[in-house]
């Protein structure tokens, strides 16, 4: 029994942080920041790597300064990391290693698009580069398909604009945990 109870921790997170995304699509932004920032404090710098990439990830997206942001979605590669390279997995193991791997190209892209809004454009370049390479593990499905337009879209821009900071409109679309 408490074995089924560890296991179902990690998917209950998942959920919360789910449902918290949905507020914030929702259009409320600042009690989704206070929520997630919550979870984040539950987990902890060295809770599992699965759930502090996912919330990380989110977290970025309900932030009003770019450097807030690009601090976040540095904090969620940098998470995604420890689960592709070898180290501890955490709480959700290889399954969770296998699950981030589709978020590297979202990853990248969300750090590209940072770095557009910071006027990094070298940075931002390096970063759609990896996220072009890493595109190959997604399926050809919506979100997909809708992160490679995004790609394409922030490229198209940064060749147009000479890398100055856009609007925002071109960023990635979000997986749901």
């Amino acid at each position: 029994m408490a074995e089924r109870q560890g296991q179902a921790a990690p998917d209950a997170l998942l959920t919360r942080i789910g449902q918290v995304v949905m507020l914030h699509h929702g259009g409320d932004r600042e009690e989704a920041r206070e929520r997630l920032l919550g979870m984040w404090a539950e987990l902890g710098e060295d809770g599992d790597p699965l759930h502090r990439c996912t919330l990380a990830h989110y977290l970025a997206d309900t932030q009003d300064d770019p450097t807030d942001e690009l601090a976040w979605d540095l904090r969620a590669l940098s998470a995604a990391d420890e689960l592709t390279d070898g180290r501890d997995t955490g709480d959700t193991g290889e399954e969770g290693a296998i699950a981030v791997r589709a978020f590297y190209p979202s990853l990248h892209l969300n750090l590209a698009a940072d770095y557009v809004k910071l006027g990094r454009a070298d940075a931002a370049r390096t970063h759609l580069h990896r996220a072009r390479g890493a595109c190959a593990v997604l399926a050809d499905d919506g979100y997909g398909n809708g992160v490679r337009a995004a790609i394409s879209r922030l490229e198209l821009r940064l060749d147009a604009e000479g890398g100055s900071a856009g609007d925002g409109t071109w960023g990635p679309p979000r997986q749901r945990p």
